[in-house]
């Protein structure tokens, strides 16, 4: 069967505070693991009115330690914000609350505008060019391993050590990131959700034709993160969803805001233009029932030959992303829909 996991980006929803976004991640997480979803990731995104989620690192030790089983980890720590050594010691300690567990995710984009990116480093400019050789120190750094001959850095080690180290992997939507990943023989993850699927089969076969096998991986590892939502009924999916696709026709307009309810976000008027948007939204969505959108997920792995996939899904009503995450885990043989959310399973039918 397909592994199945999750990316959770914390997102604000409309008369809300903002903490409770980050108390439905943590609740969340508790819930996907007793699902029995592989991992659950959180995401990095900065001075952002909907993306609550700043700091993975610290989601990340919240959820490893009221976690047991579940994989937990980064989608992703943007790496060029900062010093390569540092995010090794936040990952080792991260390993130490939650030994074998602990994914790091790493990507190259700012996650953020020009301007918040010089914010949170004044060598914005200059940082991304060394992203692989960053990469290249932070695998040392979290394994104890030696750093490259007369590295200025050689005898600095990143501490705590144990027998186990952080599985790094990393992400994308574009060729450079599959390359990367190929030449350290790392696992990569494209963002399907990003970039609408384009340029997804490319960068997949970059990454699987070049891959130089590694210690930890000698075979590719890849996967995809796809937007999905699914619900009980077709008509349920379709009428939550249009929180998240109004959503996305407002941010083509420059407007970034908290996800609407589904009732007042269908109200707001929009150009022809917009309206065709829409349709098409509502037509390439992973949206449906458990079976239509689990045969989706399903043809589109098969389709790109990619070995997991991972799950994003946003909407105003908390109880319907839980019941979505519920049904997919249902429909990949992962558990018991009904057994383990028959609350939340009642109360979807009477919000829908």
């Amino acid at each position: 069967m397909l592994p199945l996991s999750v990316l959770d980006q914390s997102i604000a929803t409309a008369g809300q505070p903002h903490g409770k976004a980050i108390q439905d991640t943590l609740a969340l997480a508790k819930h996907c693991e007793t699902l029995g979803y592989q991992r659950f990731w959180v995401s990095e995104h900065h001075s952002h009115p909907t993306i609550l989620g700043t700091a993975p690192e610290i989601l990340i030790s919240a959820i490893a330690a009221t976690t047991e089983r579940i994989r937990v980890g980064s989608a992703g720590v943007m790496l060029p914000h900062y010093s390569a050594f540092k995010v090794a010691e936040q990952f080792r300690v991260l390993e130490a609350i939650a030994p074998g567990r602990i994914d790091l995710g790493l990507g190259r984009a700012p996650g953020s505008d020009g301007r918040t990116a010089f914010a949170l480093n004044p060598l914005a400019n200059e940082r991304p060019a060394q992203f692989p050789a960053d990469i290249r120190d932070l695998l040392a750094w979290l394994a104890d391993e030696p750093l490259i001959e007369k590295h200025p850095f050689a005898s600095v080690k990143a501490y705590p050590q144990g027998e186990t180290v952080p599985e790094m992997w990393i992400l994308g939507s574009s060729n450079y990131g599959a390359q990367v990943a190929a030449h350290f023989g790392l696992p990569y993850c494209f963002a399907w959700f990003f970039s609408d699927g384009r340029g997804a089969a490319e960068a997949i076969d970059i990454y699987q034709t070049q891959y130089q096998p590694s210690e930890r991986h000698p075979e590719p590892h890849a996967g995809l993160c796809v937007w999905a939502l699914a619900a009980d009924t077709d008509e349920i999916a379709q009428r939550h969803f249009t929180s998240r696709a109004i959503w996305r026709i407002f941010r083509d307009r420059g407007q970034f805001t908290a996800i609407e309810p589904p009732d007042v976000a269908a109200a707001h008027a929009l150009s022809a233009a917009e309206s065709a948007n829409l349709a098409r939204q509502r037509d390439e969505a992973f949206v449906g029932t458990k079976e239509k959108v689990a045969g989706q997920i399903t043809n589109l792995a098969n389709q790109l030959g990619v070995q997991e996939m991972a799950v994003v899904t946003w909407t105003y009503d908390e109880v319907i992303r839980r019941r979505s995450y519920a049904l997919l885990a249902e429909a990949f043989g992962m558990t018991d829909a009904e057994r383990l959310d028959g609350t939340l399973s009642g109360r979807s039918r009477a919000t829908g």
